[in-house]
């Protein structure tokens, strides 16, 4: 049955096929080339081919939050399955199973809901999972049903025997219908392939009420438009974690439709004016707040029916715009191989000789989980919806969303200094957008889709843009991005700053988490002066050094630890440092926090006894044992990521076994360094000891695997640790190569016996981002026994 409509001719649409101007269409490949950095560099023969070690279900179960479908590299569409969607509240009250559904997909579910377009990976939150697609057969369902009981809705039972996640690419058997599902995707477009038995009533089913956080009233408003027999358009406005989030898309099919209709609700569908038309079978225009919609096809065996699906930030135009110039073809296998073809490239920026084959899958697949985000937001001519709501135009660099700074500041955005130089400086330019376009006059602090989201601590975009300039990576404006960094440090209004200023530190009885702000606030301010230093900006430099001093006002010399501070300048009693609880912190006790210091160590190791001291009260963190009244629960998951009262499952502690080497005992860093590598980063669905957290995680393993990592972002200092590999090669951005060689290496030999740089023997245990620009070599020298003489 063809659906006719007067749009055939007035749209030039036919059959999913948009016609758009060579003028046009050459003018947006040139925006893509030039800001986008989408485009295979180097010729692929020259490739070792890593994708085969990239495992994407590995973060899948327990509190990983990774998800397991096809994205490119940053790439703006993440096409994956989502195993369920719950109720962000119950009566009114927030709901703790939704915490594991962060990332759409949980492991162990028994059944898929359908597959949606956007996702965060591994973060602690969320607030996508827009456009559910779902494949079916027979009788037409439109609710998703329940996990207890697939057959009352459309969800289907699934097994993981038959189904297979690479970089690029997903596959599952939909056991409910008999269909096999192939999922892949360019960086703003998702390619589906459903692989259909014989029937007479097949569906697709578009659920835009679905969401991976279904909060209450969350969609604003949705609408959906058939443009013809094979495109469909629309978009999805929501309110959730961020305030007003609009996303567009552009649908369309390999084959003409049958037939289409919605969920016929008279309390949610707009029936058209003065009620005259019935929407629910062919009528190309569907709005209200919770739309469903199908489109039905006849279907012969092992038939397979595509869909490319588009979505953009700005309109539907730019959603088909999109669709064109990234998939102008409907070969799913081209799409899947110029994609991994990308990913190879991103991945071939380290070679790696492992130690064994795990490591090469732990390895590759933490790349992998690093070149998730954040994702490029813009469409493939420049235009993105910003931070104002108005359509901005970017000039000479790529848009980027999805800053979740509190995480990736550490340990994320220096490795993108290292591996992503350009990328980095496109983001802060994104960043800088932002500032821009806020009321406020503050860089993102958690922001994603042109909201900010105001989640976690500090002023972390500032560390992000000293660590740049610091290290000379400033393809952005650097006295612009300089004084946004000065005017966000200085909003009074902004989570007790006002009283960090004015006192010195956080009250805990007028703001929360006080403690941990007033350090991480200090750390930041510290950035700031580092980036003025280098900058020559002697005022600024020497305002925020004073500021980053700050940290000794929450130090209580009587106890050892950090401690909340009171509005009178009293310390709060009944102090306990082991409790992360209303004392003061945020994600994290005063164990993990007092060591929150990493622009200053040297004089935080005075300040709590000593090299010897501090050295083995590093020593307890990691050999204490926790007594069970200090967790929420007994159950193993509320364990994750924890050694000791070394917590690696959250960020605080991420620098903490590199602060050896401020002591005279750096060689204790090293088999601690391995051991956490072994047991936080294993290649199994539960195999990450926390979230991932939108890479930083994975930021982690990737430096300490290599030998080295940044503790104090805006220093151009990394320090050593032990390398859990035999060999890799970094292929820097501007052609020169730094290797790092590992004699006498094994699983025993964690220990350091020296370390040579260019041949010559290193007397601390640091090297400098200049020692990597500029290509060479590091050479470490391993033993099965500490070198207590190391570095002297």
């Amino acid at each position: 049955m063809m659906i006719k409509s007067p749009r055939f001719i007035n749209r030039n649409i036919l059959r999913g096929t948009i016609y758009v101007s060579v003028a046009v269409f050459a003018a947006a490949c040139s925006q893509k080339k030039e800001n986008s950095q989408e485009v295979t560099s180097k010729a692929t023969d020259e490739l070792q081919n890593l994708v085969q070690y990239v495992d994407p279900m590995i973060g899948t179960a327990k509190m990983g939050h990774t998800y397991p479908g096809a994205t490119a590299p940053f790439g703006s569409v993440q096409l994956s399955p989502d195993t369920d969607t719950i109720p962000y509240e119950i009566d009114g009250h927030y709901n703790p199973d939704v915490y594991k559904y962060c990332a759409g997909y949980q492991y162990d579910d028994a059944t898929i809901v359908g597959f949606s377009h956007t996702h965060f990976s591994g973060t602690g939150h969320s607030d996508l999972g827009d456009f559910l697609i779902m494949p079916t057969t027979g009788n037409l369902q439109l609710n998703p049903g329940t996990e207890t009981n697939p057959d009352s809705g459309y969800r289907s039972r699934f097994s993981h025997k038959n189904e297979h996640a690479e970089a690029g690419y997903y596959s599952v058997q939909l056991e409910d219908y008999n269909i096999k599902a192939e999922l892949t995707a360019t960086t703003r477009v998702g390619m589906h392939q459903y692989t259909f038995p014989k029937s007479e009533a097949s569906h697709i089913i578009l659920d835009l009420t679905s969401g991976i956080y279904n909060y209450k009233e969350k969609n604003v408003w949705t609408f959906v438009r058939v443009e013809n027999d094979t495109l469909v358009t629309g978009y999805r406005q929501t309110n959730g974690w961020a305030r007003t989030r609009k996303v567009y898309f552009a649908m369309a099919f390999s084959k003409p439709i049958a037939k289409y209709g919605q969920e016929n609700h008279n309390d949610n569908v707009y029936k058209g004016f003065w009620r005259k038309f019935d929407q629910s079978t062919n009528f190309p225009e569907m709005a209200g707040e919770n739309i469903k919609t199908y489109f039905d096809f006849n279907t012969s065996e092992g038939e397979k029916v595509k869909i490319k699906f588009a979505i953009s930030p700005v309109s539907t135009e730019g959603a088909i715009n999109n669709m064109k110039v990234e998939i102008p073809h409907w070969d799913f296998e081209k799409v899947k191989q110029e994609t991994q073809n990308n990913w190879n490239v991103e991945l071939n920026k380290v070679q790696l000789d492992p130690i064994n084959h795990d490591e090469m899958i732990n390895f590759y697949t933490a790349m992998y989980h690093a070149f998730l985000g954040p994702t490029i937001y813009m469409d493939v001519d420049g235009k993105y919806r910003g931070l104002d709501m108005n359509i901005h135009q970017a000039e000479n660099f790529t848009n980027y969303t999805s800053f979740s700074l509190w995480d990736t500041y550490r340990a994320l955005h220096p490795l993108f200094n290292v591996l992503q130089p350009k990328r980095n400086s496109d983001m802060i330019n994104s960043m800088v957008a932002h500032y821009n376009q806020s009321v406020h006059g503050m860089l993102p602090v958690w922001s994603h889709y042109a909201n900010e989201n105001w989640c976690m601590i500090g002023y972390h975009s500032v560390s992000v843009i000293a660590d740049a300039i610091v290290k000379g990576n400033t393809g952005f404006d650097a006295e612009a991005a300089l004084m946004a960094s000065v005017h966000t440090a200085k909003v009074p209004y902004y989570d007790g700053l006002k009283y960090y200023m004015e006192k010195g530190y956080v009250p805990e009885d007028k703001n929360g988490s006080s403690v941990s702000k007033t350090l991480e606030y200090a750390y930041d301010d510290w950035a700031i002066a580092q980036a003025a230093k280098k900058l020559g900006k002697d005022a600024i430099y020497n305002e925020f050094s004073k500021r980053a001093e700050n940290y000794k006002n929450v130090y209580d010399a009587k106890s050892g630890f950090m401690r909340p501070k009171l509005n009178d300048g009293t310390f709060k009693k009944d102090f306990d440092p082991l409790n992360t609880h209303g004392q003061g912190f945020i994600e994290g006790n005063s164990w993990n926090y007092s060591l929150y210091v990493p622009h200053a160590p040297k004089t935080m190791i005075e300040m709590m006894g000593g090299k010897e001291t501090f050295s083995q009260h590093l020593d307890s963190l990691f050999s204490m044992d926790l007594p069970d009244k200090y967790f929420e629960n007994t159950e193993d998951i509320s364990r994750e990521g924890i050694i000791g009262n070394y917590v690696h499952g959250n960020e605080p502690s991420h620098h903490v076994v590199y602060l050896y080497n401020w002591t005279d005992t750096p060689w204790k860093s090293q088999d601690k360094i391995r051991m956490i590598l072994k047991a936080m980063y294993q290649p199994k669905a539960d195999g990450l000891g926390g979230n991932d957290d939108f890479g930083q995680m994975s930021a982690w393993y990737i430096f300490s695997t290599l030998g080295f990592y940044p503790v104090a972002p805006g220093s151009d200092v990394y320090a050593l640790g032990s390398p859990a590999m035999k060999s890799a090669t970094l292929n820097l951005e501007n052609g020169n190569k730094f290797k790092v060689i590992v004699e006498n290496q094994s699983e025993e030999n964690v220990f350091v016996d020296k370390v040579l740089l260019n041949g010559k023997e290193l007397k601390q245990p640091f090297i400098k981002h200049s020692d990597i620009e500029k290509g060479g070599e590091l050479n470490f020298h391993m033993s099965n026994s500490p070198n207590k003489t190391l570095y002297k």
